[in-house]
């Protein structure tokens, strides 16, 4: 094993995450492909195995082989006469097996080139399979990361060992990303695709609003108030209705938090983008009585922080 072999080991297990184990089982793989692929005639044989010695750096191929009695129509290939396999193993019997140490003298540069690359495959594949397994049960969470690059309008996000796609659909259109900036988002979904998993991030998903209160609403969390449901316009603005099951607990004003604190901080994240708590109600007309309630008692705060008067707020809009 040369010294670009033993540093690709120590990136994909200490950069990648990648179990050491899987790394040398990907080797052994490569290394008995090589193999293969120099002796003419092997792939007739049916045990083979690679024996990696990671301190020295010394990789040995050995064939497993059955004993018999004599050479008389013996397979050259899977099977050794005793007298040659007691000098390997002395207690050996016919009927028995035995390694043999098949590995050929030029097993040199060219053996390491052709298994770097077998490596490579299996290594993306076992990187894509780790992906899978870490995220797949993340869907419905948020996470951070770095914008890393851009792909037409599609944001690749650096979530650290792994990427994320954000694509035009999932992005807020009043929002400028720029490499280098960090962001959080919704994983909507983890697709393990045929060229390998995806992780598909979002931005102007209504549950992205859903998670960042239930993080921000202690009272959410414990669900004595519940989030009944959700409308938004990404960028623009979010309406979010709420009940508690608690007649002591006032759920809107748990949500807006002391001084309005809780909702200031959830603004804050979706760029200003303006908030609507209503108390949800199972009355239909009572619930739009209050929905539209709130958005006139938002109109007449607009309008006295401006100092108009109704009119001149008819005027202007």
């Amino acid at each position: 094993m040369t010294n670009d072999i033993v540093a690709l080991i120590d990136y994909y297990e200490k950069e990648k995450g990648i179990d050491r184990d899987k790394v040398l089982a990907a080797l052994q793989f490569a290394f008995l492909s090589a193999y293969r692929k120099m002796v003419p005639g092997s792939e007739r044989i049916e045990e083979l195995r690679a024996a990696i010695d990671t301190k020295k750096g010394d990789t040995t191929i050995f064939a497993t082989l059955n004993v018999v009695a004599d050479d008389d129509q013996m397979d050259q290939w899977n099977e050794v006469v005793i007298s040659t396999a007691s000098k390997i193993k002395s207690d050996v019997a016919v009927g028995g097996q035995v390694e043999l140490n098949v590995t050929p003298k030029n097993f040199g540069r060219i053996a390491v080139q052709t298994a770097k690359q077998t490596m490579m495959q299996r290594l993306r594949q076992a990187e894509k399979e780790l992906i899978y397994d870490e995220f797949k049960d993340r869907a419905g969470d948020i996470v951070s990361g770095t914008v890393r690059r851009f792909e037409k309008s599609d944001v690749w996000v650096d979530l650290g060992k792994f990427e994320g796609k954000m694509s035009s659909r999932e992005r807020v259109s009043t929002e400028e990303y720029n490499v280098g900036d960090r962001i959080r988002a919704y994983v909507v979904a983890v697709e393990n695709e045929q060229r390998g998993p995806e992780i598909i991030l979002s931005r102007s998903h209504p549950n992205f609003v859903r998670r960042l209160f239930e993080a921000e609403v202690s009272e959410i969390s414990d669900r004595t108030v519940e989030l009944r449901g959700i409308a938004r316009e990404a960028g623009y603005r979010t309406k979010v209705a709420v009940s508690s099951v608690d007649e002591n607990v006032d759920p809107v004003g748990a949500c807006v938090g002391l001084r309005g604190a809780r909702v200031k901080n959830i603004v804050r994240e979706l760029n200003n983008e303006k908030v609507d708590i209503i108390r949800w109600s199972d009355d239909p007309e009572e619930f739009v009585h209050e929905a539209l309630n709130r958005q006139f008692s938002a109109l007449f705060t607009s309008m006295k922080r401006r100092k108009l008067s109704a009119s001149q707020l008819t005027k202007t809009n």
